[in-house]
């Protein structure tokens, strides 16, 4: 089911102005996408969504879940990851507490993935480390740490990629160090050790307001950008790097960028951003 451009105004000010939420200045392509799966799966018209959304907190929620976007993976983009361990954490071999907050960190596994590496640098009992998602039900799934099976296993060999290639281990390290994994029972449990380490908020980064209070080492924000227009982009970078401490790491998405006066406050590399 297509929707206009005037209907997408309207939905977005609508929920707006019966919530705390604000999607008006989401890219229009990526939430035109989303609502009119919504409208498809539910077999219902625009009006009727927007009279539901006014009336009904529970279906106002059932639709921001469905709006946001909850793709992620173990050790996503391999590559990245071996450049933030290299690049990026051995800077703090020495560093005496790192704050570290993951903004948008949907199911919590690259929450997980940061942690092992964190762990094999020898990082782990100094990091202070937050993940924050608009969508409080993904939250939940993330602070339990337990995943299907199914859902889990094609991205298990990221992990090999990552700390037991030639190029990047020396191919000892079980990944049975960091999780419990059934496929008869189709289950993948995150060790207690990791999942008692994160603290996980809701937050709808859209309000530009840090509600952790303090500094940042290391913010990762990947995957998010995308979905928000050119001058949401530029406020949220700008929110980022006041929230860093000099010298700190943003870390997008592989596919990002940063682009017009806000790429002139870091120095680059593939897809981090360090605050200059």
């Amino acid at each position: 089911m297509e929707v206009s451009s005037e209907d997408i105004l309207r939905i977005q000010k609508s929920i707006k102005n019966v919530s705390s939420y604000d999607f008006c200045d989401y890219s229009e392509k990526s939430f035109a996408r989303r609502i009119e799966k919504i409208l498809t799966d539910r077999d219902i018209s625009v009006d009727t969504l927007i009279k539901n959304l006014e009336r009904d907190y529970n279906f106002l929620e059932d639709i921001v879940q469905g709006i946001t976007v909850n793709t992620t993976e173990l050790f996503r983009n391999p590559e990245s990851w071996i450049n933030i361990k290299k690049l990026i954490l051995s800077r703090y071999s020495n560093q005496k507490n790192i704050n570290i907050w993951h903004c948008g960190c949907s199911n919590g596994l690259e929450v997980y993935s940061l942690l092992m590496l964190l762990s094999e640098l020898g990082l782990f009992d100094k990091v202070s480390i937050y993940g924050s998602d608009i969508n409080c039900r993904i939250l939940k799934k993330a602070s339990l740490g337990r995943y299907k099976y199914r859902d889990v296993v094609e991205h298990i060999n990221n992990f090999d990629l990552v700390f037991n290639s030639p190029e990047n281990g020396d191919g000892t390290i079980p990944i049975s160090k960091y999780m419990d994994i059934n496929k008869f029972r189709d289950y993948v449990q995150i060790k207690k050790s990791l999942v008692e380490k994160p603290v996980f908020i809701k937050h709808d980064l859209v309000s530009l307001e840090n509600i952790i209070d303090a500094k940042f080492h290391i913010i990762f924000c990947r995957n998010v950008l995308i979905y928000f227009n050119n001058d949401l982009q530029q406020r949220v970078v700008k929110f980022f790097r006041d929230n860093l401490f000099d010298g700190g790491s943003l870390i997008i998405g592989k596919h990002e960028g940063i682009i017009g006066y806000s790429a002139t406050l870091f120095d680059k590399y593939e897809n981090i951003f360090i605050k200059k």
